[in-house]
C-alpha cells in the first residue's frame, strides 16, 4: 500500500503549491488568497521508485465551531486520520503565529509523525527563518520553498522514510487503483452536487454546505458500486458570466470545464426547486460541444407538489429540447431517492460512448435508412450514400462516403443520427456524422 502523506497548515501558507509540485501536475488552484482550498484533495506522486499518495487541505482551524471552516477543519482532521506523515507547513515570512500554535497541539494529540516545514524561505538564512519555530517542540524544522522547489526532494525522501519505516511496503508492489468510469457532476451553484458525491460514497467525503460556491476546486474520487469501478469528479458551480466577480471562481469555471473535457459521461445536474434557467441550458450546450456522453439529474424532487412537477417537466422539455438523445432522472441526493436507476444511465450511457460500430453492420444500417427515405434533390443531382464506418468513440462518430454528399442538408443528417441511434441504442451520447465525398475524376476536364 502505497504511504500516505496530508499537507496540514494555515491559510495560504503554501500547501496548494507544494501540492502541485509534489504530484507534478496543477490539479490544486493556486492563488495568493487564503481559504482557496477548502475540501481534501488527493493526488500521486513518485520519487524514483518510490510511489507516495498526497492529500491536500484547506486552512486549518481546529478550533472552528460552526459553518465553513468548521466543515474544512472536518476534512483536515479526516486527512490527519487517513495520513501515515503529517508534513505540517508554516510560513516563513510571517514567522511563528499562535494558529500555529493551536494546530500543533492538535497534531501532536493526533499520534501521527509530524515534520515541521517552513515554507518561502528562498532568500533567507536557515538560522533567522528557523528560530522561531523550535518554540513548537516539534524538532528541527525542515526549509524548503514549494514555488521554487528547493529542498522539496530531500523532504519527501525524509518523509517517506518515515512512512515505509512505519508501514513497510509489501512484498509485491500493489497495481494501481482501477479508475473505471469518470464521472464529472456539473451544474450550477448549490444544486445539491456534493450532497450527492456524498451520498453515493455513504460518507461526507466533501463539504455540502448550504451556501452557493462552496466547492470551489474539482475534486476526483475513486469508488466502486456494485462491483464496477468508477471516479466522481465533484466540480465548482458554474454561474453567468457576468455574476463571475472573484479571480477564484473564473478559475473554478475552468477547472470545470476542464473535468467535463477529460469525463468520459457528464452527469448534469438541475435544480428542481427552480426554474431551468438560460446558465442551465448553456452548460448542457457546452456538454454537447464537447461530444461527452450525458445523464441529467433533476434534483431535489422530493416534497414538490404534482402540479410543479409538471411545470417543471413541461420547462425542461421546453429548454432543453437539444437533449433529446439523455436520460432525465428525477432524484433526491439527500434522501437517495432514483440513485440506482441514475447509475445504471451512466452505465448505458458510457457504453454508448465507447461502443465499436462494424463496417458491414454501419453499411447495413446505412442502406435501410437510404431505402426508408432518400435524401433530397439538389437541383440536378441526388445525393448517393455508398458506405459507412467508425470514425471514433466519446463521442461515437460515423463517416459515411458517397457521392456529391455536400448536398446532404441537416434535416436529412438529423434522420440519419436517429436512424443509427435507435438501431445501435446509443443512448446517452451525442453522435457526430461526417460526410466525405469522392472525386471526380470529370471535375477538370473543359
Amino acid at each position: 500500500m502505497k504511504p500516505v502523506i496530508a499537507l496540514i497548515g494555515r491559510p495560504n501558507v503554501g500547501k496548494s503549491t507544494l501540492f502541485n509540485r509534489l504530484t507534478r501536475s496543477r490539479d490544486a488552484l493556486v492563488a495568493d488568497l487564503p481559504g482557496l482550498t477548502r475540501d481534501r484533495h488527493y493526488g500521486e506522486g513518485r520519487i524514483g521508485e518510490r510511489p507516495f499518495l498526497v492529500i491536500d487541505t484547506g486552512g486549518f482551524e481546529p478550533v472552528a465551531k460552526e459553518g465553513i471552516l468548521h466543515e474544512m477543519a472536518k476534512q483536515t482532521k479526516q486527512a490527519v486520520a487517513e495520513a501515515d506523515v503529517i508534513i505540517f507547513i508554516v510560513d516563513g515570512r510571517q514567522g511563528l503565529t499562535p494558529h500555529d500554535k493551536t494546530i500543533t497541539d492538535f497534531l501532536r494529540k493526533s499520534g501521527r509523525s509530524v515534520m515541521l516545514v517552513v515554507n518561502k524561505a528562498e532568500g533567507m538564512k536557515y538560522s533567522s527563518v528557523t528560530a522561531d519555530f523550535y518554540e513548537l517542540g516539534l524538532g528541527d524544522p525542515y526549509v524548503i520553498s514549494a514555488a521554487h522547489g528547493d529542498g522539496v526532494a530531500d523532504l519527501v525522501e525524509e518523509s517517506l522514510d518515515i512512512a515505509f519505516a512505519q508501514r513497510p511496503p509489501e512484498s509485491e508492489p500493489a497495481e494501481d487503483a482501477v479508475k473505471g468510469i469518470r464521472i464529472a457532476i456539473v451544474g450550477r451553484p448549490n444544486v445539491g452536487k456534493s450532497t450527492l458525491v456524498n451520498t453515493l460514497l455513504g460518507e461526507d467525503r466533501v463539504i455540502a454546505f448550504d451556501m452557493p460556491g462552496t466547492t470551489r476546486d474539482s475534486i476526483e474520487i475513486p469508488f466502486e458500486r456494485d462491483g464496477k469501478h468508477y471516479s466522481l469528479i465533484d466540480t465548482a458551480g458554474i454561474r453567468r458570466r457576468g455574476k463571475v466577480f472573484e479571480a477564484i471562481e473564473k478559475f473554478s469555471v475552468v477547472k470545470t470545464l476542464q473535468s467535463v473535457s477529460e469525463a468520459n459521461v457528464v452527469l448534469l445536474l438541475l435544480d428542481a426547486q427552480q426554474d431551468i434557467s438560460e446558465q442551465d441550458a448553456h452548460i448542457a450546450g457546452f456538454i454537447l460541444e464537447s461530444g461527452r456522453a450525458l445523464v441529467v439529474g433533476v434534483n431535489k424532487w422530493d416534497g414538490l407538489q404534482s402540479d410543479r412537477r409538471d411545470e417543471i417537466k413541461m420547462d425542461i422539455e421546453r429548454k432543453l429540447n437539444f437533449l433529446t438523445f439523455a436520460k432525465f432522472h428525477f432524484i433526491s441526493a439527500l434522501k437517495s431517492t432514483g440513485i440506482g436507476p441514475l447509475m445504471k444511465s451512466i452505465d448505458s450511457a458510457y457504453a454508448a460512448a465507447m461502443a465499436n460500430l462494424s463496417t458491414p453492420k454501419l453499411t447495413r444500417a446505412l442502406i435501410e435508412a437510404v431505402e426508408h427515405q432518400q435524401p433530397k434533390r439538389k437541383g440536378s443531382i441526388r445525393p448517393k450514400l455508398r458506405y459507412a464506418h467508425q470514425g471514433g468513440q466519446n463521442p461515437p462518430i460515423i463517416v459515411i462516403h458517397g457521392n456529391a454528399l455536400d448536398a446532404v442538408g441537416d434535416v436529412y443528417k438529423r434522420y440519419l443520427e436517429k436512424h443509427f441511434r435507435e438501431t445501435f441504442s446509443l443512448v446517452g451520447t451525442p453522435l457526430r456524422i461526417e460526410m466525405r465525398s469522392g472525386k471526380n475524376p470529370f471535375d477538370k476536364t473543359k
